[in-house]
C-alpha cells in the first residue's frame, strides 16, 4: 500500500515539474525585445601580449586579410577616383631668326681672301708684264697663264693683242702703269655694260619668281638659301619652293635656310612632283604677298636627259601663274672646261638669266667669269665667296679685278 502512494505522489510531482516548464516557455516566448542601451559600451582595449605569448583575437574586431586591408574597396574607388594630370608637353622653341649682313661692300671680303691666295690670274699676269722685255716667249706665257686660269681661247686672244698694243705704245712701263692697264683691259672684258642686279621685282601683280638651276655638286640648294639671306637683308619678303625632290634632306636643307631668316618653305615628299611643289610655292607667295618666291630645282647630273625635260615642265608650269623673272644657272668656279659644257646644256632648255660663281675665293680659275659670259652672253650677277652663310655677294667687275690684281 505504501509503495502505492509512494509512486503516486512521483507521479504527481513529475507532471507538476513539466507543467511549470511549459508555462515558463511560454512566457518566454511573449516578453518584449530589450530595447538597446543608449549608453555606449566601452571596451578597454585588448592586453598587450608578453613576450613569449600569443595575442587573441578579439570579438569587436575581427581580423582581416591582407587584401581585404592593401586594397580599397572596388566600389567606392569607382565613385572616387584618383585624379591623374595629363602630362605637361613643351612645344620645342621656335628658330631665332637672324638678321642677315647687308649685300654692301660684301665682295670687298674677297680682295683680302684673293691677295691670300696664290692666284695666276692677277698676280702671274703682273709679273710676266713687268719684265723688262717682253718677247714672244713672254707673251706665250701670258697666254697660256689666261688659258690656266680658264678665261677660254677667243677671250685670250683678243686680251693678249689688247696687251701687245698698249704696251708697246706706252714705252716705259712702271708698275702703277702696268696694273692700271691690266686692270682697264680685265675689266673690258668682263663687261660694264650687263644688268647684274637680280631682279627681285615683277612687272605684274605677283611676286618676282626666281628659279636656280644647276648639277649636284655645285652648291645649288646651298646658294638658294644664301639667296634668300641676301634678299631678307635689302628688305625683301620671300617664300622658299623646295622642288629638289631627288636628293635625300634637300627640302630639310632649304627649309633650314629659310627658317634662319624668317621665310616660309613650301615642301612636298621626297620623289614627288617637282613641277606641282614649284606651282604651290608661287601660290603660296600670291596668298602671303611675298616679294620674292625662289623655286630650288633637282640637281643630279646633266648629262641625263629625263633632268633636262623635267626642268622644262617645272617653267612651264610656273609661268601658268605668271613670267619667271630670273633663272639663275649655279656653276663651280673651279671646274672649268666641264662647267661651261653644263652651262651649255642647261641653257638649251631654260633660258638662263644669269650666273652664280661658287667656290670663287683662293682660286686660280677666275677666268671662268669671262669665259662663261661669252659662251652664254649673259652676265655672272652673284658670287660665292666661301663657306659663311652670307658669303655670297653681287658681282662688281671693278672689285673683282681689283682683287685679282691687288694693290
Amino acid at each position: 500500500m505504501e509503495i502505492l502512494i509512494l509512486a503516486v505522489v512521483i507521479a504527481l510531482v513529475a507532471v507538476g515539474a513539466i507543467s511549470g516548464l511549459v508555462v515558463s516557455s511560454r512566457k518566454k516566448k511573449q516578453l518584449p525585445p530589450t530595447a538597446p542601451s543608449s549608453t555606449p559600451t566601452i571596451t578597454a582595449p585588448p592586453a598587450e601580449p608578453q613576450v613569449g605569448e600569443d595575442a587573441a583575437p578579439t570579438a569587436q574586431e575581427p581580423r582581416r586579410t591582407i587584401e581585404e586591408v592593401a586594397l580599397p574597396d572596388a566600389e567606392s574607388a569607382l565613385e572616387s577616383p584618383v585624379a591623374v594630370e595629363d602630362p605637361v608637353v613643351e612645344a620645342p622653341p621656335a628658330p631665332e631668326i637672324e638678321v642677315p649682313e647687308p649685300t654692301a661692300g660684301r665682295l670687298v671680303r674677297l680682295r683680302a681672301r684673293l691677295a691670300r691666295s696664290q692666284n695666276t690670274l692677277g698676280k702671274g699676269l703682273l709679273t710676266l708684264l713687268s719684265r723688262e722685255h717682253l718677247d714672244e716667249d713672254t707673251w706665250e706665257e701670258i697666254e697660256e697663264t689666261l688659258l690656266i686660269a680658264d678665261v677660254g681661247v677667243a677671250p685670250t686672244q683678243e686680251l693678249v693683242d689688247r696687251l701687245r698694243e698698249r704696251v708697246k705704245v706706252l714705252g716705259t712701263r712702271t708698275p702703277a702703269d702696268l696694273r692700271a692697264l691690266l686692270k682697264e683691259e680685265l675689266v673690258a672684258l668682263l663687261g660694264t655694260d650687263f644688268d647684274r642686279a637680280v631682279k627681285t621685282e615683277s612687272g605684274v601683280d605677283t611676286p618676282a619668281v626666281i628659279m636656280v638651276v644647276g648639277v649636284n655638286g655645285t652648291g645649288k640648294t646651298t646658294t638658294t638659301g644664301k639667296l634668300a639671306r641676301v634678299l631678307v637683308a635689302d628688305g625683301r619678303s620671300v617664300v622658299l619652293g623646295a622642288a629638289d625632290t631627288f636628293r635625300a634632306a634637300a627640302a630639310d636643307q632649304l627649309q633650314t635656310w629659310g627658317d634662319r631668316v624668317g621665310a616660309r618653305t613650301v615642301r612636298g615628299p621626297e620623289g614627288g612632283d617637282p613641277a606641282s611643289i614649284a606651282y604651290d610655292a608661287v601660290k603660296e607667295g600670291i596668298k602671303e604677298g611675298a616679294d620674292v618666291v625662289l623655286i630650288d630645282t633637282a640637281g643630279r647630273l646633266h648629262t641625263k636627259t629625263g633632268l633636262m625635260d623635267e626642268l622644262g615642265k617645272v617653267k612651264r608650269v610656273v609661268e601658268k601663274h605668271g613670267p619667271l623673272d630670273e633663272i639663275l644657272l649655279v656653276l663651280d668656279a673651279t671646274t672649268g672646261q666641264n662647267g661651261l659644257t653644263q652651262a651649255r646644256v642647261f641653257a638649251e632648255v631654260v633660258d638662263i638669266t644669269g650666273i652664280v660663281l661658287t667656290k670663287l675665293d683662293g682660286t686660280a680659275k677666275g677666268g671662268i667669269v669671262i669665259a662663261v659670259q661669252r659662251e652664254l652672253g649673259v652676265p655672272v650677277k652673284l658670287v660665292g665667296l666661301g663657306e659663311g652663310a652670307d658669303d655670297l655677294a653681287p658681282f662688281e667687275p671693278e672689285a673683282f679685278v681689283d682683287a685679282l690684281i691687288g694693290d
